[in-house]
This record gives structure tokens, C-alpha cells and sequence, in this order.
């Protein structure tokens, strides 16, 4: 089975001007960031790649935690991408996702290292991830912690 995903986009004037895209869910401004010389507004490629592989990564994660029977009482995540500008070319380089998985407060050390493995087996199996690899360098640096007990 395939699934179609589309997206319209408008350019308006040269490299320094912004655009419009529209992919049903997502619609923003567009322009190259600033930190490379753009106006910075709206959204750029660099953020929607990093955007695209952060939440591939923790609906991967969340599924997989799900199976294997581990509801978190929290999961967060903090991604970061690093772009490399040598000789004026661009070079999506490196992701990094750190992931935040708070256990409930009766997980089993067992649960935790559980749910460590899925952390890094989540980056493997994503969608996004695998179709960058050999590309961008994609980390996972996870944090496991149990949740604390309140008083009663």
C-alpha cells in the first residue's frame, strides 16, 4: 500500500524573498534562515528536515514504547541539527535527538533498560532516518528517569 503526501509551494522573487507551502497539516511562510544570509521568516528546510525527523523519531519511540508495554508518564524530546557551510556549500551534517522518557514511579530496572534500547532502536527503524542515512549523521542521547512519588 502507498500513501500520496503533496505540497504546494509559491516562490516569490529571488533568494532572498520568502514563499508560501501548504502540505494539508502544515502550511507556513517560507525564506532562507538567517543565520545563512536570509530574511529568516517563516520556516526553511533546515527546520522542516530536523522538524521531519523529530517527530517521525518520537511517534517511532511512542509506538514503540506502547508495545512493549511501557507507558511513560512523560516523553519529551529535544532535537538538534547542525549544518556545515565550507566553500558556500550547505551540508545537512548532523542530527542529534535527546530524548526525555520518565518511567512511572513502579518501573522495574528492567522496564528502564527497556525502554533505553527502544530510545535507540526508535532512531533505526524511523521512516525519515532511514531515508537520510549514509546522509546525516543521526545520534540519540536518551535520558531515562522514573517518575517521583509524591507525598499522600
Amino acid at each position: 500500500m502507498k500513501h500520496p503526501f503533496h505540497l504546494k509551494a509559491v516562490w516569490n522573487g529571488g533568494r532572498n524573498s520568502e514563499g508560501h507551502i501548504d502540505a494539508g497539516g502544515l502550511k507556513s511562510v517560507i525564506s532562507i534562515p538567517q543565520e545563512m544570509g536570509g530574511p529568516g521568516t517563516g520556516t526553511n528546510p533546515d527546520e522542516m528536515l530536523l522538524g521531519a525527523a523529530a517527530t517521525c523519531y518520537v511517534i517511532t519511540l511512542a509506538a514503540m514504547l506502547e508495545r512493549s508495554d511501557i507507558t511513560p508518564h512523560e516523553l519529551t524530546l529535544e532535537s538538534e541539527a547542525t549544518v556545515d557551510v565550507t566553500n558556500n556549500i550547505f551540508t545537512y551534517e548532523r542530527i542529534v535527538h535527546r530524548p526525555r522518557i520518565v518511567l512511572q514511579a513502579d518501573a522495574t530496572e528492567s522496564d528502564e533498560v527497556k525502554a533505553e534500547r527502544l530510545a535507540h532502536k526508535a532512531e533505526e527503524s524511523c521512516m525519515i532516518s532511514r531515508a537520510v542515512a549514509g546522509n546525516v549523521i543521526i545520534e540519540t542521547e536518551p535520558v531515562i528517569v522514573k517518575a517521583s512519588v509524591g507525598p499522600m
